[in-house]
């Protein structure tokens, strides 16, 4: 099972990719609940396929641009299934990231880790104290 993931609004976006190539794509209303909630609910999603974290074979993330939080928390889970699990993890942009990414899986590439791309600096409030 190949899994991609945008985590770069508060709309986490998964999709899961079969050995038949069946994709089936799944929406979470993530905001501010990403980082408590984004392993269970990848987890919960391959469930649906009687799958594992085990039994992913590639892993595809959007880039960014988009949010500083989300994109990290996103690229710092799948990057730890990516190096526990041993298998590839590409990362793409653009409108196209998940077929560019997806045919760079399919071509056995692999970017070891994946870095997230904020377009900008990352607006970090000062604190009030």
């Amino acid at each position: 099972m190949i899994l991609l993931l945008d985590t770069s609004t508060g709309e986490c976006r998964l999709t899961l990719i079969n050995h038949t190539n069946e994709q089936f794509d799944y929406v979470w209303q993530a905001d501010r609940e990403l980082s408590n909630g984004l392993l269970k609910f990848i987890v919960d999603k391959l469930k649906i396929h009687n799958k594992t974290v085990y039994e992913v074979t590639g892993i595809g993330v959007f880039a960014g641009p988009g949010s500083f939080t989300g994109l990290r928390i996103g690229m710092t889970i799948l990057n730890t299934l990516a190096s526990d699990q041993d298998i590839p993890i590409v990362s793409g942009r653009g409108d196209n990231w998940a077929d560019t990414v997806l045919k760079r899986l399919l071509a056995g590439e692999n970017d070891h880790l994946a870095l997230p791309f904020y377009g900008s600096e990352p607006n970090i409030t000062k604190p009030k104290k």
